[in-house]
């Protein structure tokens, strides 16, 4: 009876996870509409972080996800599209998903933004085969200090992840576990 019981809601709890998260990722965004999105969510970086913009100007490619929808009742994921842009240019899209099991509840929206500031770890991210942030390269994800300000140790990595813009109920910053896959479009 135990067993059963346990089964019961296992499937609500993953039923109800899949009504959440599936409306929110249904819809695949057209070239066009994630192009506008990067251009505000950079607008909007630029403007929340005068320090990030100026770090940004360094990078050798950055991968924009302007909107990253994460929900969890138990069993949590997340997914997003975006660009990656490289001398200014978008040159391919990509998403970002992953999915979390543990105590969690809620959903939120973000942006994320992650800076390729050697022309190896770009190249890396670009010839991955789907790329996992924690296990095919480490992301130093940015805290600021007093001013808006990066620290230094932060702003000397190879890799550097930037999370704005957080909206909603859950409050997860990190990249690691995110697995980012180049779209056909």
């Amino acid at each position: 009876m135990k067993a059963r019981i346990e089964l019961f809601a296992y499937r609500a709890l993953l039923t109800c996870f899949a009504l959440i998260v599936f409306p929110l990722t249904a819809s695949a965004a057209s070239k066009e509409e994630i192009d506008i999105n990067v251009e505000e969510a950079l607008v909007k970086f630029a403007e929340e972080s005068p320090a990030g913009k100026r770090l940004a100007e360094r990078a050798v490619g950055m991968l924009v996800f302007p909107r990253v929808i994460k929900a969890g009742i138990g069993i949590g994921g997340e997914y997003g599209e975006g660009a990656l842009i490289v001398n200014g240019q978008t040159v391919d899209y990509y998403n970002t998903a992953s999915a979390s099991i543990g105590f969690q509840l809620g959903a939120q929206l973000k942006s994320q933004i992650v800076m390729f500031m050697t022309d190896e770890a770009l190249a890396n991210f670009r010839n991955s085969d789907g790329w996992e942030a924690g296990v095919d390269g480490s992301v130093a994800l940015v805290e600021f200090g007093a001013g808006g300000e990066i620290s230094s140790n932060s702003a000397q990595s190879p890799i550097i992840g930037f999370i704005f813009s957080n909206k909603g109920l859950m409050y997860n910053l990190t990249f690691e576990g995110s697995k980012m896959t180049k779209l056909n479009r």
